[in-house]
């Protein structure tokens, strides 16, 4: 198993700063190889060393490489770029996990996956030979890093304001209802939808809205990774929205409708991975992201209401997802803005019934305590007596 350890010679180790200690630190695990983080976190053991070519790491990638329980991350690319104050270094640093910039080393074509590696400081190593010298990200210098990107994001906003315009006459379509959608065979009219994208605590809130799934019933949309997030809470998604890139094989495979997201000039990314594992699919040309074609499926085929977990809604969530505007997600909540509501909202505003496991427990509960009642008090005996001998009359046993 891969350890992670610091090196140091008291007494003087106790005197040195978290600074000095995260560039003293050893790492020896398995390089594990991913261009898109979202993938590579799926196959990623504890102790691992995670290889990532990752601009500006996101909320949610970070949180999913913390929870994988690497020992360490080593980027080929700048964690932080500085255009916008991503939260990902920090999670990263606060996790425990030692961070390693590489920027401009191709470390892709040098190591294969799962090669023994050794991280000792920002030294990279494969049998003592030096194949990498990076910075280490430590929790100083990403604090700094985030507070830098603070003061200057108001030129991040600036330029994603004038992206967003400069698009919404592109995508006009989108609030004029010129889609073409096909026919599908998941129900949707007048029922609630569930749109699940994997997105900044997607997997907490559908957690929360589990009494509003046992008795709402709603349909549940999955955008792409989302499909797997609902899987996991124990239900089974209808309908499968997305270029199919980050769903698992099981995920495609659990039974539920499978839409591609295509482009507006037809090309379809995701066919190409559906047709290798024989899966049938319809698809759905739009110029959008996944999230809104899934929100526009459900408005235009008659969802009585949309609730969106994960969902994207602030400034620093889509610069997250390198988007430079949000004309279509503009657009897209202008049109099914009446019935769209995040799953915050729900969880705050619906009132559970109890459900019937506590009305079952109740009713044996009374039951078992009138037998005991009955079984221990004489003077209902001759009451019990004749109540028998009644029953027995009306039976015509006697």
């Amino acid at each position: 198993m891969a350890a992670s350890r610091t090196t140091s010679s008291p007494p003087k180790a106790a005197q040195r700063s978290s600074k000095e200690l995260s560039h003293t630190r050893e790492v020896v695990g398995k390089a594990r190889l991913g261009r898109r983080t979202k993938r590579l976190v799926k196959r990623l053991d504890p102790g691992d060393v995670a290889v990532i070519d990752h601009e500006d790491i996101d909320r949610v990638s970070a949180e999913d490489l913390v929870a994988s329980g690497v020992a360490c991350v080593v980027n080929v690319a700048p964690s932080s770029s500085g255009r916008y104050p991503n939260q990902g270094p920090m999670i990263l640093a606060e996790g425990g996990l030692h961070l390693v910039d590489m920027s401009g080393v191709d470390l892709f074509g040098i190591l294969r996956d799962g090669d023994a590696v050794t991280v000792r400081g920002g030294v990279l190593l494969r049998e003592e030979e030096v194949i990498g010298d990076g910075e280490v990200q430590d929790l100083e210098s990403v604090t700094h890093a985030l507070d830098a990107a603070r003061r200057t994001i108001g030129d991040a906003l600036e330029a994603f304001a004038e992206n967003t315009m400069a698009h919404i006459l592109e995508e006009r379509e989108l609030l004029a209802g010129h889609l073409e959608l096909p026919d599908f065979d998941t129900e949707i009219r007048d029922r609630p939808a569930l749109v699940v994208v994997r997105g900044v605590d997607h997997q907490r809130d559908l957690r929360m809205l589990r009494p509003y799934v046992r008795d709402m019933s709603p349909v549940l949309v999955a955008v792409d990774g989302g499909a797997d997030a609902i899987l996991e809470e124990g239900f089974k998604p209808d309908m499968i929205v997305g270029d199919m890139d980050s769903a698992t094989n099981t995920a495609l495979s659990s039974g539920a409708e499978l839409v591609v997201h295509a482009y507006p000039d037809g090309r379809a990314p995701g066919r190409a991975r559906l047709d290798s594992l024989g899966l049938p699919y319809k698809v759905a040309p739009a110029p959008a992201t996944s999230e809104d074609v899934a929100m526009l499926i459900a408005a235009e085929k008659g969802a009585e209401l949309i609730v969106t977990v994960g969902s994207h809604f602030n400034l620093v969530e889509f610069l997250d997802k390198n988007r430079r505007g949000m004309s279509s997600t503009f657009l897209t909540r202008l049109r099914v803005g009446e019935i769209l509501v995040d799953a915050k909202g729900v969880s705050r505003l619906y009132r559970p019934s109890a459900g019937r496991r506590p009305i079952i427990v109740v009713t044996l509960a009374a039951l078992a305590t009138f037998i005991v009642v009955v079984a221990t008090s004489p003077s209902l005996e001759p009451f019990l007596e004749l109540l028998w001998l009644k029953l027995q009359v009306l039976l015509g046993l006697k």
